[in-house]
């Protein structure tokens, strides 16, 4: 072995802390808007046909959300007009 190779080994730093919060903690709630109580998410596992996909993920990309978002909204949006979700100021998806 080296000493530059055992050198950079050394040097290396440890691994950057993952950036989203562990699945269930308090922290995963979206930021609190203004005059608004804070909500927690709700975690699921949704399978989609990959062209159902695409297609929701351009119009989200037209929309300038993400495909996650939109999908809430659209949820949201279909649950309210169904009459099963009182209708309510947050029409808009968190972002």
């Amino acid at each position: 072995m080296t000493a530059s190779g055992a050198a950079g080994r050394q040097n290396r730093r440890a691994p950057d802390p993952p950036l989203r919060p562990a699945a269930g903690s308090h922290a995963e709630a979206s930021p609190d808007p203004p005059g608004r109580r804070r909500r927690e998410r709700k975690s699921v596992l949704l399978r989609l046909d990959p062209e159902v996909h695409e297609a929701l993920a351009r119009w989200a990309a037209d929309d300038l959300r993400s495909t996650n978002a939109h999908i809430e909204w659209l949820l949201r949006r279909a649950v309210t007009e169904a009459g099963r979700l009182r209708p309510s100021s947050a029409d808009e998806p968190p972002t």
